[in-house]
């Protein structure tokens, strides 16, 4: 829970956030160090220099520092898990629900579990999806479209293969999807993370949520003008939030952008947790106002009410989390620990 300067207090729903593998054990090949090597560039580049890990913590950090990171130390509430299994590049996956569930059955009211699906699995990930959904009871995926699969380095959204599985995800209550469109990792191809291809199936599945990790980055523009026409195109500020630190004027050019093309009601909150955590990322983002003249061009601002929609409240509302009984929830967790 965070508490404003004004003694008010905001629910936080990190909608982003990993527990990943990259240890020398788990690297199959050169392209798995390449990857964790890129990732923890980013964290570099755009963290704070109190807020640094050494390239060996940041390999592999663990369930303990993770529950630390985000509930105890951070200002979180709930994390919603995104796996991504790379498994051509790891060889037990890079970060999986399989792992992800784990965690989530020792602190099952802090976590929401996403699964994943890959359409160039054909019949069989179908049938997997469907076993996904029975046991974790998903109400959400995360998609990597430009992982590769033997001679594949990825995949398109508007694929026939892929609107086999957004029928599925329709028939079996998964309604949100969260897509990876924007910043590349090296081996993976900038251009598999082209966001056209939301423009397709956010038309063609009205009744599924694209939420476009990243909000599509660099290719802004782009995003902005689909989710206008979208109702159910979301942006996700994983990647976007840290530049609040390093390079305060274009954050305020892209959240200005943000909030003129798709509103406060389709902006979320994600700290891509373990590149970033979520205490310094929140606390900067609730100090943060736009500069004038970026309000007096675009015409809004970011104001408290924003800031509580987007650290908690629409994700909220797009996995029903009712959050007075939630927060009641874990105050009495809290209380029974104490």
């Amino acid at each position: 829970m965070y508490k404003a300067k004004d003694g008010s207090e905001l629910f936080i729903i990190d909608g982003h956030v990993h527990l990943w593998d990259a240890s020398p054990e788990n690297i199959r090949n050169i392209h798995g160090k390449q990857f964790i090597d890129c990732f923890y560039g980013y964290h570099a580049s755009l963290s704070p220099p109190e807020q640094l890990w050494t390239p060996e913590k940041f390999a592999k950090y663990g369930a303990e520092q993770m529950v630390k990171d985000l509930f105890i130390d951070g200002p979180d509430d709930m994390a919603i898990f995104q796996p991504t299994y790379l498994k051509d590049f790891y060889k037990t996956g890079f970060n999986t629900l399989e792992q992800n569930a784990i965690l989530k059955k020792r602190y099952p009211d802090r976590f929401i579990l996403n699964g994943a699906f890959d359409p160039r699995d054909g019949e069989g990930g179908l049938e997997a999806l469907e076993a996904q959904a029975e046991t974790y009871k998903l109400k959400g995926v995360k998609l990597y479209t430009a992982e590769w699969k033997g001679d594949s380095r990825g995949y398109k959204l508007s694929d026939p293969a892929a609107y086999k599985y957004f029928e599925k995800c329709e028939k079996l209550g998964i309604k949100n999807i969260h897509v990876h469109k924007g910043p590349t990792i090296i081996p993976l191809d900038r251009d598999a993370f082209d966001v056209a291809d939301i423009d397709h199936c956010a038309t063609d599945f009205p009744n599924l949520n694209f939420i476009v990790e990243h909000c599509g980055l660099p290719r802004l523009d782009d995003f902005c003008w689909i989710a206008v026409q979208e109702a159910n195109v979301y942006g996700g500020l994983a990647v976007v939030l840290p530049f609040i630190h390093s390079r305060p004027g274009y954050f305020a050019k892209v959240i200005s952008e943000l909030l003129f093309w798709l509103g406060e009601d389709r902006i979320l909150f994600g700290s891509d947790y373990g590149i970033w955590t979520p205490q310094w990322l929140v606390e900067r983002f609730m100090n943060f106002e736009l500069p004038e003249e970026v309000m007096k061009e675009t015409g809004k601002e970011l104001t408290m009410t924003a800031k509580r929609k987007i650290l908690g409240e629409n994700a909220a509302r797009l996995y029903d989390v009712d959050i007075a009984s939630q927060r009641a929830k874990l105050s009495r967790i809290e209380m029974a620990a104490a």
